[in-house]
Protein backbone atom coordinates (compact mmCIF):
# COMPACT_ATOMS: atom_id res chain seq x y z
CA UNK A 1 0.00 0.00 0.00
CA UNK A 2 1.25 3.55 -0.64
CA UNK A 3 0.58 6.94 1.17
CA UNK A 4 -0.86 10.06 -0.25
CA UNK A 5 -1.66 13.43 1.65
CA UNK A 6 -4.13 15.45 1.36
CA UNK A 7 -3.80 19.72 0.84
CA UNK A 8 -5.47 21.56 3.22
CA UNK A 9 -7.75 23.34 0.14
CA UNK A 10 -11.01 22.63 2.20
CA UNK A 11 -10.40 23.81 5.15
CA UNK A 12 -11.73 27.45 6.22
CA UNK A 13 -9.20 29.75 6.06
CA UNK A 14 -5.94 28.69 4.36
CA UNK A 15 -3.91 30.82 2.68
CA UNK A 16 -3.20 30.26 -0.51
CA UNK A 17 0.19 30.69 -0.31
CA UNK A 18 0.03 27.20 1.86
CA UNK A 19 -1.10 25.39 -1.61
CA UNK A 20 1.73 25.41 -3.42
CA UNK A 21 4.11 25.25 -0.55
CA UNK A 22 2.64 22.03 0.95
CA UNK A 23 2.30 20.45 -2.39
CA UNK A 24 6.20 21.03 -2.96
CA UNK A 25 7.18 19.89 0.18
CA UNK A 26 5.04 17.03 -0.22
CA UNK A 27 6.45 16.38 -4.02
CA UNK A 28 10.08 16.09 -2.10
CA UNK A 29 8.82 13.23 0.81
CA UNK A 30 7.39 9.52 1.52
CA UNK A 31 4.01 10.16 0.18
CA UNK A 32 2.39 9.03 -3.43
CA UNK A 33 -0.44 11.10 -4.24
CA UNK A 34 -1.24 14.49 -3.57
CA UNK A 35 -5.09 14.74 -2.88
CA UNK A 36 -8.06 17.30 -3.18
CA UNK A 37 -11.95 17.20 -1.38
CA UNK A 38 -14.80 19.08 -3.12
CA UNK A 39 -17.20 21.65 -2.19
CA UNK A 40 -19.17 24.26 -3.53
CA UNK A 41 -20.77 26.08 -0.50
CA UNK A 42 -17.72 26.43 1.33
CA UNK A 43 -15.14 28.22 2.30
CA UNK A 44 -12.53 25.97 0.47
CA UNK A 45 -10.05 26.14 -2.59
CA UNK A 46 -11.99 24.72 -6.13
CA UNK A 47 -10.39 21.25 -6.67
CA UNK A 48 -8.81 21.32 -9.89
CA UNK A 49 -7.34 24.54 -10.02
CA UNK A 50 -5.53 23.84 -6.40
CA UNK A 51 -4.51 20.34 -8.50
CA UNK A 52 -3.25 22.89 -11.57
CA UNK A 53 -1.32 24.97 -8.91
CA UNK A 54 0.07 22.09 -7.44
CA UNK A 55 1.05 20.23 -10.69
CA UNK A 56 3.12 23.45 -11.64
CA UNK A 57 5.98 22.90 -8.34
CA UNK A 58 5.67 19.15 -8.57
CA UNK A 59 7.57 16.62 -10.59
CA UNK A 60 6.91 13.02 -9.45
CA UNK A 61 3.58 12.76 -7.01
CA UNK A 62 0.66 11.46 -8.62
CA UNK A 63 -2.57 14.40 -8.60
CA UNK A 64 -5.41 12.91 -7.43
CA UNK A 65 -9.46 14.40 -6.86
CA UNK A 66 -11.13 11.73 -4.13
CA UNK A 67 -13.36 12.82 -5.22
CA UNK A 68 -14.45 15.93 -7.79
CA UNK A 69 -18.81 16.49 -7.99
CA UNK A 70 -19.07 15.57 -11.36
CA UNK A 71 -22.71 16.59 -11.36
CA UNK A 72 -22.36 19.94 -10.89
CA UNK A 73 -19.85 20.29 -13.61
CA UNK A 74 -20.47 20.04 -17.52
CA UNK A 75 -18.69 17.07 -18.55
CA UNK A 76 -16.58 18.37 -21.57
CA UNK A 77 -15.17 21.05 -19.63
CA UNK A 78 -14.18 18.99 -16.84
CA UNK A 79 -12.60 16.15 -19.16
CA UNK A 80 -10.75 19.24 -20.40
CA UNK A 81 -9.70 20.76 -17.33
CA UNK A 82 -8.51 16.87 -16.33
CA UNK A 83 -6.43 16.98 -19.55
CA UNK A 84 -5.07 20.09 -19.47
CA UNK A 85 -3.81 19.28 -15.65
CA UNK A 86 -2.73 15.96 -17.20
CA UNK A 87 -0.08 17.93 -19.85
CA UNK A 88 1.08 20.09 -17.04
CA UNK A 89 1.73 17.45 -14.77
CA UNK A 90 3.09 15.25 -17.18
CA UNK A 91 0.53 12.78 -16.39
CA UNK A 92 0.31 12.05 -13.11
CA UNK A 93 -3.56 12.97 -12.79
CA UNK A 94 -6.27 10.66 -11.07
CA UNK A 95 -9.10 11.75 -11.47
CA UNK A 96 -11.76 10.10 -8.88
CA UNK A 97 -15.77 11.08 -9.45
CA UNK A 98 -18.32 11.21 -6.99
CA UNK A 99 -21.53 12.58 -7.02
CA UNK A 100 -20.96 14.43 -3.68
CA UNK A 101 -24.38 14.19 -0.90
CA UNK A 102 -24.87 17.72 -0.42
CA UNK A 103 -27.84 19.09 -1.87
CA UNK A 104 -26.79 22.89 -1.47
CA UNK A 105 -23.97 22.21 -3.58
CA UNK A 106 -26.15 21.27 -6.85
CA UNK A 107 -28.86 24.04 -6.10
CA UNK A 108 -25.88 26.60 -6.07
CA UNK A 109 -24.95 25.06 -9.00
CA UNK A 110 -28.34 24.75 -10.97
CA UNK A 111 -27.81 21.13 -11.09
CA UNK A 112 -30.46 18.48 -10.69
CA UNK A 113 -29.89 16.37 -7.16
CA UNK A 114 -32.47 14.00 -7.59
CA UNK A 115 -30.81 12.59 -11.11
CA UNK A 116 -27.54 12.70 -9.87
CA UNK A 117 -26.36 9.25 -10.48
CA UNK A 118 -27.65 8.84 -13.75
CA UNK A 119 -25.98 11.97 -14.64
CA UNK A 120 -22.37 10.19 -13.81
CA UNK A 121 -23.14 7.47 -15.24
CA UNK A 122 -23.48 9.43 -18.58
CA UNK A 123 -20.46 12.02 -17.80
CA UNK A 124 -18.55 8.67 -17.59
CA UNK A 125 -19.14 8.31 -21.43
CA UNK A 126 -19.01 11.53 -22.51
CA UNK A 127 -15.25 11.88 -21.17
CA UNK A 128 -14.06 9.21 -22.21
CA UNK A 129 -15.38 10.00 -25.43
CA UNK A 130 -13.88 13.16 -25.19
CA UNK A 131 -10.17 12.31 -24.50
CA UNK A 132 -10.67 9.68 -27.11
CA UNK A 133 -12.00 11.25 -29.87
CA UNK A 134 -8.84 14.17 -29.94
CA UNK A 135 -11.07 17.54 -31.01
CA UNK A 136 -10.12 18.81 -27.61
CA UNK A 137 -7.29 19.17 -26.58
CA UNK A 138 -4.76 19.21 -24.84
CA UNK A 139 -4.11 15.49 -26.46
CA UNK A 140 -2.93 13.55 -24.04
CA UNK A 141 -3.59 9.82 -22.42
CA UNK A 142 -6.71 10.15 -20.47
CA UNK A 143 -5.80 10.47 -16.29
CA UNK A 144 -6.78 7.57 -14.03
CA UNK A 145 -10.19 7.28 -13.60
CA UNK A 146 -11.80 6.28 -10.20
CA UNK A 147 -15.22 6.50 -9.30
CA UNK A 148 -16.42 6.81 -5.54
CA UNK A 149 -20.06 6.11 -4.22
CA UNK A 150 -21.54 3.35 -2.49
CA UNK A 151 -23.84 0.36 -2.68
CA UNK A 152 -24.39 -1.82 -5.97
CA UNK A 153 -24.97 0.50 -8.45
CA UNK A 154 -22.14 2.58 -7.86
CA UNK A 155 -19.93 -0.76 -7.71
CA UNK A 156 -20.96 -1.42 -11.23
CA UNK A 157 -20.31 2.18 -12.32
CA UNK A 158 -17.29 2.03 -11.20
CA UNK A 159 -16.70 -1.46 -12.70
CA UNK A 160 -17.83 -0.76 -16.19
CA UNK A 161 -16.60 3.10 -16.88
CA UNK A 162 -13.70 3.44 -14.14
CA UNK A 163 -10.23 1.97 -13.62
CA UNK A 164 -10.67 1.96 -9.71
CA UNK A 165 -12.99 2.63 -7.21
CA UNK A 166 -12.13 5.53 -4.12
CA UNK A 167 -13.62 4.83 -0.70
CA UNK A 168 -15.09 8.36 0.98
CA UNK A 169 -13.57 7.49 4.30
CA UNK A 170 -13.71 5.58 7.81
CA UNK A 171 -12.27 2.75 9.92
CA UNK A 172 -10.64 -0.16 7.57
CA UNK A 173 -13.47 -2.56 8.09
CA UNK A 174 -15.56 -0.07 6.17
CA UNK A 175 -13.26 -0.04 3.38
CA UNK A 176 -12.86 -3.45 3.67
CA UNK A 177 -16.65 -4.09 3.27
CA UNK A 178 -16.84 -1.47 0.24
CA UNK A 179 -13.57 -3.21 -1.26
CA UNK A 180 -15.41 -6.75 -1.52
CA UNK A 181 -18.04 -5.11 -3.25
CA UNK A 182 -16.26 -3.15 -5.70
CA UNK A 183 -13.58 -6.37 -6.73
CA UNK A 184 -17.22 -8.41 -7.04
CA UNK A 185 -18.78 -5.98 -9.42
CA UNK A 186 -14.90 -5.67 -11.16
CA UNK A 187 -15.36 -9.60 -11.90
CA UNK A 188 -18.70 -9.79 -12.60
CA UNK A 189 -17.64 -7.41 -15.46
CA UNK A 190 -14.90 -9.71 -16.36
CA UNK A 191 -12.27 -7.04 -16.02
CA UNK A 192 -8.62 -7.63 -16.29
CA UNK A 193 -6.71 -7.16 -13.59
CA UNK A 194 -8.27 -5.97 -10.52
CA UNK A 195 -9.61 -2.26 -9.59
CA UNK A 196 -7.19 0.32 -7.77
CA UNK A 197 -8.51 0.76 -4.62
CA UNK A 198 -8.08 4.13 -2.89
CA UNK A 199 -9.45 5.12 0.53
CA UNK A 200 -8.57 8.35 3.07
CA UNK A 201 -9.20 9.39 6.39
CA UNK A 202 -8.34 12.24 8.24
CA UNK A 203 -5.18 13.06 11.28
CA UNK A 204 -3.66 15.90 13.09
CA UNK A 205 -0.57 15.43 15.00
CA UNK A 206 0.15 17.85 17.57
CA UNK A 207 -1.82 20.58 19.19
CA UNK A 208 -5.41 20.18 20.43
CA UNK A 209 -7.18 17.69 18.29
CA UNK A 210 -10.13 19.72 19.14
CA UNK A 211 -9.59 21.94 16.45
CA UNK A 212 -9.67 19.24 14.20
CA UNK A 213 -12.45 17.28 15.16
CA UNK A 214 -14.39 21.41 14.70
CA UNK A 215 -13.77 21.38 11.33
CA UNK A 216 -14.52 17.74 10.67
CA UNK A 217 -17.98 18.49 12.48
CA UNK A 218 -18.51 21.51 10.14
CA UNK A 219 -17.52 20.08 7.01
CA UNK A 220 -19.66 16.77 7.32
CA UNK A 221 -22.54 18.67 9.50
CA UNK A 222 -25.40 18.18 6.88
CA UNK A 223 -25.32 14.46 8.45
CA UNK A 224 -26.26 15.52 11.49
CA UNK A 225 -25.05 13.21 14.27
CA UNK A 226 -22.88 11.14 12.46
CA UNK A 227 -20.62 14.05 12.09
CA UNK A 228 -19.77 13.49 15.78
CA UNK A 229 -18.32 9.95 14.44
CA UNK A 230 -16.28 11.20 11.86
CA UNK A 231 -14.64 13.59 14.02
CA UNK A 232 -13.93 10.80 16.26
CA UNK A 233 -12.06 8.85 13.88
CA UNK A 234 -9.65 11.57 13.53
CA UNK A 235 -6.15 10.25 13.82
CA UNK A 236 -4.31 12.47 16.35
CA UNK A 237 -1.19 9.97 17.28
CA UNK A 238 1.99 8.30 15.46
CA UNK A 239 0.33 5.03 16.94
CA UNK A 240 -2.99 5.60 15.89
CA UNK A 241 -1.91 6.21 12.22
CA UNK A 242 0.23 3.28 11.96
CA UNK A 243 -2.31 0.66 12.82
CA UNK A 244 -4.96 2.72 10.38
CA UNK A 245 -2.00 1.99 7.59
CA UNK A 246 -2.11 -1.74 8.57
CA UNK A 247 -5.37 -1.94 9.00
CA UNK A 248 -5.98 -0.32 5.45
CA UNK A 249 -3.63 -2.63 4.08
CA UNK A 250 -4.68 -5.72 5.39
CA UNK A 251 -7.91 -4.78 3.70
CA UNK A 252 -5.87 -4.83 0.09
CA UNK A 253 -5.66 -0.53 -0.90
CA UNK A 254 -3.49 0.35 -3.32
CA UNK A 255 -3.65 3.92 -2.03
CA UNK A 256 -4.39 5.79 1.33
CA UNK A 257 -5.08 9.50 1.08
CA UNK A 258 -4.41 11.09 4.54
CA UNK A 259 -6.09 14.54 5.14
CA UNK A 260 -4.90 17.38 7.34
CA UNK A 261 -7.61 18.34 9.51
CA UNK A 262 -5.56 22.04 10.03
CA UNK A 263 -3.73 23.89 7.54
CA UNK A 264 -0.31 24.41 8.81
CA UNK A 265 2.85 23.24 7.34
CA UNK A 266 4.27 21.53 10.51
CA UNK A 267 1.53 19.06 9.76
CA UNK A 268 2.92 17.94 7.10
CA UNK A 269 6.40 17.62 8.58
CA UNK A 270 4.76 15.42 11.34
CA UNK A 271 3.13 13.40 8.95
CA UNK A 272 6.28 12.74 6.94
CA UNK A 273 8.14 11.52 9.89
CA UNK A 274 5.75 8.91 10.94
CA UNK A 275 5.41 8.06 7.19
CA UNK A 276 8.87 7.79 6.61
CA UNK A 277 9.22 5.03 9.82
CA UNK A 278 7.59 2.49 7.42
CA UNK A 279 4.53 1.75 5.72
CA UNK A 280 2.73 -1.55 6.21
CA UNK A 281 3.50 -3.38 2.94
Amino acid sequence: MQVGVGLPATVPGTDGGLIPAWARAADQGPFSALGVLDRVVYDNFEPMLALAAAAAVTERILLATTIVIAPVRPPVLLAKQAATIQALSAGRLVLGVGLGARPDDYEATGASYSTRGRRLTDMLVEMREVWEDGAIGPHVHRPILLAGGAGGLAASRMARYADGYVHNGGPPRAFARAASEALASWEDFARPGRPQLWGMSYFQLGGDPESGRAYLRDYYSFTGPFADRIAAGLLTTPAEIEEHLAGYAEARCDHLILYPAVAAIDQLDRLTQVIAAGVPA
